[in-house]
């Protein structure tokens, strides 16, 4: 295959950016794009899917432009996208019926709850790992056809596709000739069996989802078509995808079995690598697909936790406490550890182990010396006191790892990883290389074009920046945790 480069496109659930990779994935140039959100009523969120795509063409010829490249120098393309994100397009068109719904909605809760009164959730999550939750990509799929004027009937007649973020930008890249997606991003649909590895035709029927607008499943390393000229100015193959979770688990060389990942964008999402098992969770967390690499599955267990960096741009935009969310650092350093102030960012719910998609957010233990400083630091404490919720599930579940590998914008913070190794009890380590993600998808896009030939390849190209050893009092840890668990409580509203 030809080319020096390797394009790495990462969508996600607040900007879009494209980093360009030598050989041995160091990157040579990188650009980056927020593009709006899009909030319709209480607890809906939407993209506008042409933003999206303008948004990744921007930033794509940008960083090509940096790297003095063309596309004749690029080998492969890897593309790692927020997962769940539902878009519904016109086959003829490729214009999307209607806006991208996130994975962050909430307006099928209804649904899904019917459906759990009919008792279906237990075959549900035998199938597919997953609950009956607005979070996965069926109900909203479902959604579209039954609330936009004519949709169902053009769905039933052949006319629509549906596809996660990864699918659109591929028909988009490709010109509309290659509809498919990565097992990954499948598995996170609640339409595809990981036992089977196949769309399931009963939970197809269970949301009245015609089979014909669904793609093809691929491996995660595979051939999915070319990129035409028309978008990068040359003809490139696109070699790798995967969602964003499992992106940055092989990203971080999460290979072995037991290796765990914890991954702070908009969301905080805990990952760890069960091999050959798809370990079947006690604690409400996610079994999941990690990775198909050369037909071989890789299972994993997740949990999700909806609000982390968003958190941040709250303070940032809507309460202005501060101007970017760096300055959370500082802030934090002179304000120390908070212990009677909590803030519980359900602005879309909780996610796991909870899963109360009604519950919404909170800041409690005020008083008339409570300042803006402590709001801050209490904030970044929950993402902290969040991730350990998830710990503790994975660990009654049989998954006790010996370490947390760390990744996404977040990481930089380096009291929050002190804070948080303090609250795990454990290690906590950040990579050289902190966008694990993206990385991800350059070493599956490199992986195809042959640049590396096995994940021990990948494994050897894996550095640690920094660790970070706990070292809180087991005293002040045990009443910030019990401070937490008593605050959830407030906000919950299921049981």
């Amino acid at each position: 295959m030809s080319g020096k480069y390797l394009l790495a496109i990462d969508q996600g659930t607040s900007s879009s950016r494209t980093v360009i990779y030598d050989q041995r994935t160091r990157a040579v140039a990188s650009a980056q794009q927020e593009f709006p959100q899009i909030y319709p009523h209480s607890g809906w969120v939407e993209h506008d899917p042409e933003a999206i795509w303008d948004s990744v063409t921007a930033v794509t010829r940008s960083a090509l432009q940096k790297a003095a490249a063309v596309a004749a120098d690029i080998a492969a393309i890897g593309i790692t996208n927020q997962r769940e994100t539902t878009l519904v397009w016109d086959r003829e068109s490729g214009r999307c019926v209607y806006n991208a719904i996130v994975w962050q909605d909430r307006r099928t809760a209804a649904q899904c709850r019917a459906l759990k009164k009919q008792g279906l959730e237990e075959s549900v999550t035998g199938k597919t790992g997953l609950r009956l939750d607005p979070y996965f990509s069926a109900s909203k799929i479902a959604w579209i056809l039954d609330n936009v004027d004519g949709v169902r009937e053009r769905a039933e007649s052949g006319k629509l596709a549906f596809g996660t973020i990864d699918s659109f930008l591929l028909w988009r890249l490709t010109g509309g000739k290659v509809h498919a997606t990565d097992v990954t991003n499948a598995s996170r649909t609640l339409l595809f069996n990981i036992h089977t590895q196949q769309w399931d035709e009963d939970l197809l029927q269970m949301f009245s989802i015609p089979a014909s607008m669904l793609p093809e499943v691929r491996d995660c390393v595979a051939d999915f078509g070319i990129a035409s000229a028309e978008c990068l100015g040359g003809e490139v193959p696109v070699r790798g995808i995967a969602g964003d979770q499992q992106s940055a688990l092989i990203g971080q060389a999460g290979f072995h079995s037991g290796m765990t990942k914890s991954t702070y964008g908009t969301g905080c999402f805990v990952v760890a690598n069960t091999g050959e098992t798809a370990l079947r969770s006690h604690n409400q967390l996610l079994t999941t697909i990690a990775m198909r690499l050369d037909g071989k599955v890789t299972y994993a267990l997740e949990g999700s936790v909806f609000v982390a960096g968003s958190a941040m741009q709250w303070l940032r935009d809507e309460m202005r406490i501060i101007e970017a969310a760096p300055e959370t650092e500082d802030v934090a350093r002179r304000t120390g550890v908070v212990e009677d102030v909590y803030v519980v960012p359900a602005f879309a719910g909780l996610g796991a182990p909870y899963w109360d998609p009604d519950a919404r957010g909170a800041i409690l233990g005020l008083t008339r010396g409570s300042s803006s400083d402590d709001i801050v630091t209490a904030t970044l404490q929950s993402v902290a006191f969040q991730t350990r919720d998830l710990i503790d599930a994975m660990a009654e579940d049989g998954i006790r790892p010996s370490v947390i590998r760390v990744d996404g914008g977040m990481v930089a913070n380096d009291w929050f990883l002190q804070f948080l190794a303090d609250i795990l009890g454990l290690p906590v380590e950040r990579p050289q290389n902190v966008e694990s993600t993206v990385l991800g998808a350059a070493f599956l896009a490199g992986y195809g074009a042959g640049f590396v030939t096995s994940p021990d390849e990948i494994e050897a190209l894996w550095q640690r920046d920094a660790i970070f050893e706990p070292r809180m009092s087991a005293d002040l840890r045990g009443k910030l945790l019990a401070g937490w668990d008593a605050a959830v409580v407030r906000v919950r509203t299921a049981d």
